[in-house]
């Protein structure tokens, strides 16, 4: 558990949060076009998940 979470206390997931909740916030109180948040948020969320994706690929692929 301790270790899940300093994997989430790394500096690109603080950002990725933090960016996220900044536009949802904006978004809420209605300062912000949605095309725009949907174009931020689909480009900040492709970049997390592709880089996870690609650490656990490159996990395996030391394991063979």
């Amino acid at each position: 558990m301790k270790e899940r979470l300093a994997k989430l206390i790394d500096v690109k997931s603080i950002v990725t949060l933090m960016i996220t909740l900044v536009f949802c916030i904006s978004a809420v109180l209605g300062r912000t076009d949605k095309d725009d948040l949907m174009t931020v948020f689909t480009v900040i969320i492709s970049f997390y998940f592709g880089t996870q994706t690609a650490k656990k690929k490159g996990d395996n692929n030391t394991d063979e």
